[in-house]
């Protein structure tokens, strides 16, 4: 079905663009590959790197409408990474944050809806679930974008995916760990007992895979993930590369939560489940408000949010288990052995 179609990568230079070429460029899925981003530097990279005809490379800005809606012109198929994605630069910056992760979002869905794109799958984060920071809350506006467009696009099936903390993923805490223990300095933590979701990569790309197979109009995928503390997160890696660099409590940055939530309440007392995933379908009432208030939904009352202090929790033992399959984490042990 996919061999003739062509697919687009908004922000596609990053990790989770690179885990999708991983995936496809030596398979018959797409006939071609497009990757949008801003910045020419990694394109070139890339370029370099992949070598691979299937590849196309288009610069520009999900700001911009008109780069857009060019880059988007015989795309069959969206997926839609694009994102200032740093918490403390978006609570300095929100309104960058605001333009690049809605406003963008809204261009990227147009430019599919004007393109006749077939499914675009918006990527979001579990900091949209009660936001508390502007990175968060940008992205939660994100998801109602989406579900909004979703009502009014019948030719375009726009769906979403939201996720945890991606294990090494670019400026992530694990690439610092290691930084920090190969040049002898500091473990720098904010607080040991917070909790993130553990993911790899390629979990992610699994999760973006099954919207894109299962997603109906206004889907919101989330998978189920286990998690652990920042400071066994730090111990396990310690313990991998045989150091004992001591640990640095710096205290939360701004916009930290102690813990994230994958599903509100509110969420899950829709949500179906679907073995490794959650789908949590759009609230598609319209705003005739008055023939829904007979009734309220008791399910509401008594679920309970799906967040990283109550999903499976990972020890040190079982963090390690996870980190040894990393690429990073291989590469870093077989370093510290060598020294």
């Amino acid at each position: 079905m996919l061999k003739y179609k062509t697919l687009l990568i908004t922000g596609g230079t990053g990790s989770f663009g690179n885990a999708v070429l991983n995936k496809f460029l030596d398979t018959d899925h797409f006939n071609e590959i497009r990757i949008f981003s801003r910045d020419e530097k990694k394109q070139d990279d890339m370029r370099n790197l992949y070598k691979n005809p299937k590849l196309r490379f288009y610069i520009g800005d999900v700001r911009n409408y008109d780069s857009v809606e060019r880059a988007m012109r015989g795309v069959d198929y969206v997926f839609h990474a694009a994102a200032l994605k740093q918490v403390p630069s978006c609570e300095f910056f929100p309104l960058e944050a605001t333009r690049t992760n809605v406003l963008g979002t809204q261009n990227v869905i147009d430019a599919a809806v004007v393109s006749k794109v077939l499914k675009v799958i918006c990527l979001s984060t579990d900091k949209a679930a009660y936001p508390i920071n502007a990175m968060g809350i940008s992205k939660a506006l994100m998801e109602k974008v989406a579900v909004a467009a979703s009502r009014n696009s019948p030719d375009t099936t726009i769906c979403l995916t939201r996720y945890g903390n991606v294990m090494a993923s670019r400026g992530s805490v694990i690439p610092l760990f290691i930084e920090q223990i190969e040049s002898g300095r500091e473990l720098t933590i904010t607080d040991a007992s917070m909790t993130r979701f553990l993911m790899s990569l390629d979990e992610a790309v699994d999760l973006v895979l099954f919207a894109f197979e299962n997603g109906e109009a206004g889907d919101l995928f989330v998978n189920k993930a286990p998690a652990g503390t920042i400071g066994d997160l730090a111990e396990a890696l310690k313990q991998l590369l045989n150091a004992n660099n001591e640990v640095k409590v710096i205290g939360t940055r701004h916009g930290e939560k102690l813990y994230e939530t994958l599903c509100t309440r509110e969420e899950m007392s829709k949500a179906q489940d679907m073995g490794e995933f959650y789908r949590i379908p759009a609230d598609n009432r319209d705003l005739n408000y008055a023939k829904y208030f007979s009734e309220g939904k008791m399910e509401q009352s008594v679920s309970h949010d799906y967040h990283s202090h109550n999903t499976e929790q990972k020890n040190v033992e079982g963090m390690k288990l996870l980190l040894k399959k990393l690429p990073i984490v291989q590469e870093a042990i077989k370093t510290s052995q060598h020294n």
